[in-house]
């Protein structure tokens, strides 16, 4: 993978990839405040001309890193996420049934926001 520097940009609801500042890959995320603060990522996408390279892993291991730093949980909705969680459970603790289940009922009252 080439030099990629990773930003969390909170206020967009991203944690973006960059490869000499253009965005090559992103994670779409929120933050759930109840019934715990969480991390909520719901989207990965990679720029096509840059697939392969491992930036959604490293943008997954970073949105856990930031989550860790933070003191806050990650509970992911997107598939991708979740699929790196399992494989990396020593970097991405299990989010509890209650917060999944929080989630799912945020994302629900807040249609066309994901």
């Amino acid at each position: 993978m080439s030099d990629i520097e990773i930003r969390d940009e909170r206020a967009a609801g991203r944690l973006e990839a960059l490869a000499g500042g253009e965005a090559v890959g992103r994670i779409e995320y929120f933050v759930l405040d109840a019934p715990e603060r969480a991390l909520v990522p719901v989207h990965t996408v990679v720029e096509p001309a840059h697939e392969g390279q491992g930036i959604a892993g490293s943008l997954a291991r970073e949105l856990y890193a930031v989550a860790r730093r933070e003191g806050v949980a990650v509970a992911p909705l997107c598939s991708y996420v979740a699929k790196w969680a399992e494989r990396h459970p020593d970097e991405a603790p299990a989010a509890g049934p209650e917060l999944l289940r929080a989630v799912r009922e945020w994302l629900v009252a807040h249609p066309g926001r994901f």
